[in-house]
């Protein structure tokens, strides 16, 4: 609690709080002073925040049928500018601020043509504070207006006026381009990634079949250009490009009740992994909500009651749920309603409880006429929902026993886990280690009061291509499932999580990169919480220790080693050893380097694209040898330590 400071002359009182204590932010240092409260982060996801609040500005007019081109440039200097050919946004004065209608919507928060329902009948966006966001978290911006004939313009720096709105010549269009250039007192350096970008626009492509957006880099000279008459019937034909699919076409369903409009479509493969991905008003809510429940409800239910209607489950044989009916399905689920509710300012998760049923409606409705009218796709489907039903009850015992010794009021933890003293989970760490010898290393150099080490024998399961009854079966998958204590897939309950930092630690060659995706491709599939909620971590040993006489540095690549040499030849002789193995340090060095809190590196794991991870793992993961060879020769010279 904030205390007011003694003077010079008057004693402390811990005790005295008065109104002076109490601070009032404008909207610009509001936003400034805690940019995670707008656009989740301060590190590359939200840099790219920016120009997606940007863009959801040009992509409400064109779910309100005004805009039909969206141009977004990474200029040279790393400054963006988003052009559209929408209506622009109005200059007039507005009769609330006194100011034109531009600087109110540039300057101040939750303003915006998306509270009226008028203007905008669905809209994405921060909540009408994603311009004015922007805005304040620039060094500087600048917009440019084409309306009623004629071209305006004002400028901004930090969010600040830097004059009125000027009118600057005729046009003989419409539109708004808004160029700005990311403060890096606020972001670091400003680096923008290409193919993030380029993955997420065209996601919002897919989303507003007939729209054009289109991507340049002028840092690199790149450029890609999204158009989909398709829409997210594309998107799934997208999705499932190196799948082998039970149905040729995927199913495409649409309706509007009221002012809800629902969108869905889907397709099953010959996969395990279930690849469902929701939006409201064009926003990817990774978290769900109710338009994807409303659509898992539907589903459940229209493909039980077919199943039922035409034999294929007889009457005495338990119905299929929801884990039976979404293996191997790649589905997209739509919204766009007038006043969406999501929960968070990141837009996570969809609040709206009426939605539920509507999207349940139109779902259900949709999928029965479908079934019917294609016996053949409905066939295929509940036969590869029919075999997941059967691999699930073979799997029911192992998960039942795994849920069971994850429990806290069992006390039954596995064997070779090595536990913390600590028992509040957001002070306690869990360290994956890759084998006994390093196993052994981190057992003896951690600190026992809050790291627990769990030792892992050789590769785990390929969980890609690997149905549930056999995951459960292997081993070490159920020691990691029983350490953390959340469970997995539906009954996966993070409150239950008995480590908020889960660290994945594999030694610096082929076989430990193996080993690490093969953990991430089960957190992924299985525990994507972990990521959405930033507890999953990677540790970072280093590559070299280089030493010359008492002086030692340890590096973690190539570069840093050849550094170091130069700074340490001014003397002396140098010596460089070479850690493959975690195994090779001792404990004393692994604690050093790798675990001890004030002095290790760790990378935090996220999903910048849910879609585009999913289609990462599958190519790396999943059956298909060709598309994992062109994956590999496109991305060879990126690669960085290749071990040989």
């Amino acid at each position: 609690m904030p205390k007011k400071k003694p003077s010079s002359t008057e004693p402390a009182n811990n005790n005295e709080y008065t109104a002076e204590d109490i601070h009032v932010l404008g909207g610009r240092e509001a936003v400034r002073r805690r940019p995670g409260m707008y656009i989740g982060s301060t590190d590359q996801r939200g840099l790219h925040h920016l120009v997606y609040e940007i863009v959801y500005n040009s992509i409400d007019e064109a779910m309100a049928g005004s805009c039909t081109e969206i141009l977004v440039t990474i200029q040279e200097d790393y400054a963006v500018r988003v052009e559209d050919n929408g209506r622009g946004i109005p200059v007039e004065i507005h009769p609330a601020t006194n100011l034109s209608a531009l600087e109110t919507v540039m300057t101040t928060l939750h303003a915006g043509a998306k509270f009226g329902g008028k203007t905008y009948q669905v809209s994405g966006g921060l909540h009408g504070v994603g311009a004015s966001v922007v805005n304040a978290l620039s060094s500087w911006l600048t917009v440019n207006i084409r309306r009623d004939g004629k071209s305006y313009q004002q400028d901004y720096k930090q969010g600040i006026p830097q004059g009125a709105v000027t009118e600057v010549g005729e046009a003989s269009d419409t539109g708004t381009i808004i160029t700005f250039l990311a403060d890096e007192e606020i972001f670091g350096t400003v680096n923008y990634g290409f193919d993030s970008l380029s993955e997420r626009l065209r996601e919002m492509a897919y989303l507003n079949k007939g729209l054009e957006i289109c991507l340049k880099d002028e840092r690199g000279d790149r450029e890609k250009t999204f158009y989909f008459e398709g829409g997210i019937t594309s998107f799934v034909r997208h999705l499932n490009r190196n799948r082998t699919v039970r149905h040729h076409q995927p199913i495409y369903i649409s309706n509007q009740v009221d002012s809800t409009v629902v969108e869905a479509a889907l397709q099953y493969n010959d996969g395990f992994a279930d690849a469902t991905f929701s939006f409201a008003n064009c926003v990817n809510t990774l978290d769900g909500g109710s338009h994807l429940t409303g659509f898992r409800s539907a589903l459940t239910r229209v493909l039980n009651d077919y199943a039922h209607k035409s034999k294929m489950l007889k009457e005495d044989e338990p119905n299929l749920i929801g884990d039976d009916v979404r293996e191997g399905l790649t589905a997209i689920i739509s919204v766009k309603l007038t006043e969406p509710q999501f929960e968070g300012q990141t837009k996570a998760k969809l609040g709206n409880l009426e939605v539920k049923s509507v999207a349940e409606t139109v779902v259900g409705d949709g999928l029965s006429l479908y079934l019917e009218e294609h016996p053949d796709d409905a066939r295929r489907i509940i036969e590869k929902c029919l075999t997941s039903a059967k691999a699930r009850e073979a799997a029911r015992k192992a998960r039942e026993l795994i849920v069971k010794r994850s429990s806290l009021d069992t006390g039954t933890l596995p064997g070779k886990l090595a536990d913390c003293s600590e028992k509040e989970p957001s002070h306690c760490e869990l360290y994956l280690v890759e084998g006994d010898s390093a196993g052994g290393s981190a057992k003896q150099g951690r600190n026992r009061r809050f790291q627990a080490i769990l030792p892992l024998r050789g590769k785990i399961l390929n969980v890609e291509k690997a149905s549930p009854d056999k995951m459960l079966s292997h081993a070490e998958i159920r020691a990691i499932i029983t350490a953390l204590g959340t469970g997995i897939d539906d009954e996966f309950d993070l409150s239950r999580l008995r480590y908020h930092r889960v660290i994945i630690m594999t030694d610096a060659d082929v076989d430990g990169s193996h080993i690490r995706t093969l953990l991430l491709t089960f957190f992924f599939r299985h525990m994507v919480e972990l990521i959405n909620h930033e507890h999953l971590f990677i540790a970072q040993p280093p590559l070299y220790r280089v030493k010359a006489g008492k002086r030692q540095q340890w590096v973690y690549s190539d570069q840093e080693k050849e550094e170091a040499m130069r700074e340490l030849k001014q003397a002396r002789s140098v010596e460089v050893q070479r850690y493959k193995g975690l195994g090779e340090m001792s404990a004393e060095q692994l604690w050093e380097t790798t675990m001890n809190p004030a002095t290790r590196t760790m990378l935090t794991v996220n999903l910048d694209d849910t879609a585009h991870a999913d289609h990462t793992f599958h190519v790396l993961m999943g059956e298909e040898v060709p598309p994992r060879k062109a994956f590999i020769q496109a991305h060879a010279k990126s690669v960085k330590n290749l071990d040989i």
